[in-house]
């Protein structure tokens, strides 16, 4: 058998074969020595999502627009050279085959790049969510709620200081101080602070000041990394402690942060309590939280009348942790109560339900309680004013599934819950309420 019947030339069909697999078909082609071809895709992808055309994939095709008419002319066909000759060159092909062949393959596909542009066309082709603005934080610190009139609070002659001035922070300084409290109030944004030196609080500049000034200090802000920001930071709150401070923790934090900071305080000699809060704006308005309370039992009773004016009951819990872990748990529970309202609101309005009738089908059902209605009502009308940011719920679902692998206890729908939130907050949500969830639900 001669060496001749083993060529091949450029076009023929073969057989291909690797070890391991089966043969299967295939055809010659020339070897590209570079990957020109793939950054002509990725520039043609992104004139699809810009709106413009590829200019080197544009004057590629004239190219070979015009390389295609010359071989016409020549007497050659896009099978093949011209029909004069029978017997094909064998071996490599000279460079201009080459540059032809080439020119046809970027120029010849017109179904592969249709369809490519259909599959891109496709995937963009989503529901555009318009993101609306940060909800601003309007809360009037003069009028006294009715529940906190109601109440018979004798408060206390300590000073207290107050760390953040958030959506919670701020309902709960205010009832402070229309019950008769003494606050000395610090945000990490001093534009907040001026409204409420003009209802009666004091400035401090830094958190290590607050504590100076104080007896006893609450601090409520965003997340567990803020809360150790502020105790071991500059200027935070170990720079001031001594056995004649108490601070508590509102922040919704892991029994570990919770710990870690309770060590610290000790060991400079001060009391700590967490005191973890269950409520949304509302609520901390109108002073009917549940406080969830763990730590110095003495530090507890000095803040009675505090936790009296914020909330509606409090409960002592005992040793440190104990009120973050119970904390957590509730949040997954509302978390993934909210996640199943959501998606049961989504799957109404495409089955061509009118969510209104739904509410009140549920209102008169086993489920009728004051979240459920409340979501839903938001969902409904469509604005998500914050009353419980988005960001903090998904923060809440994320520390339970982390108390959950220490615990080795699974937790499926809160991690499914967790990436529906995640989700939501992405899109622009995490200022806005937990309602919000909604759109990750609908879309």
């Amino acid at each position: 058998m001669s060496s001749e019947q083993f060529k091949f030339r450029i076009g023929d069909p073969v057989w291909a074969k690797m070890k391991g697999f089966s043969p299967w078909p295939g055809v010659v082609v020339m070897p590209h020595r570079t990957n020109s071809r793939v950054a002509d895709d990725d520039a043609e992808f992104d004139a699809l999502i810009s709106g413009k055309q590829s200019v080197k994939k544009s004057a590629k095709k004239e190219a070979g627009g015009r390389k295609r008419n010359i071989s016409e002319d020549s007497g050659s066909t896009a099978s093949g050279p011209s029909s004069s000759t029978n017997k094909k060159p064998r071996g490599r092909p000279p460079l201009k085959q080459k540059v032809d062949d080439s020119s046809e393959r970027d120029a010849s596909p017109v179904p592969y790049s249709s369809s490519k542009k259909a599959a891109v066309s496709g995937l963009l082709d989503r529901p555009s969510v318009l993101r609306p603005a940060s909800p601003a934080l309007g809360i009037d610190l003069v009028t006294s709620s009715q529940t906190l009139r109601e109440k018979d609070i004798q408060p206390s002659k300590l000073n207290f200081g107050f760390l953040g001035l958030g959506i919670m922070g701020s309902g709960m300084v205010k009832n402070l101080l229309n019950s008769g409290h003494q606050v000395t109030v610090w945000n990490r944004t001093t534009d907040k602070v001026k409204d409420f030196v003009e209802a009666g609080a004091k400035e401090a500049l830094t958190p290590s000041d607050v504590i100076a000034e104080c007896d006893i200090t609450f601090s409520c802000v965003s997340d567990p990394q803020a809360a150790k920001d502020l105790v071991f930071g500059n200027c935070g709150v170990l720079q001031e402690i001594n056995t004649t401070k108490g601070y508590v923790e509102m922040t919704s934090v892991d029994s570990d942060t919770s710990q870690d900071i309770a060590e610290a305080i000790s060991l400079k000699g001060g009391r700590y309590l967490e005191a973890q809060i269950q409520g949304s704006k509302c609520q901390a308005q109108d002073g009917t939280l549940v406080v969830l309370v763990a730590g110095d039992r003495s530090l507890f009773d000095d803040c009675q009348s505090c936790f009296q004016a914020i909330g509606k009951n409090s409960f002592y819990l005992g040793e440190v942790g104990n009120a973050s872990k119970m904390n957590l748990v509730l949040q997954t529970m509302i978390g993934v109560t909210l996640a199943g309202l959501a998606e049961g609101m989504a799957l109404a309005d495409r089955a061509g339900l009118q969510q209104k009738d739904v509410m009140e089908v549920l209102e008169l059902t086993g489920l009728n309680c004051p979240a459920i209605l409340q979501k839903g009502k938001a969902i409904i009308d469509g604005g998500f004013p914050t009353h419980q940011p988005l960001q903090h719920m998904q923060k809440d679902l994320k520390l339970s599934l982390n108390m959950g692998d220490q615990l080795e206890q699974p937790l499926p729908l809160t991690a499914s819950a967790n990436e529906v939130f995640k989700h939501a907050k992405r899109l622009g949500y995490g200022e806005h309420d937990v309602s919000a969830v909604y759109i990750r639900a609908r879309f």
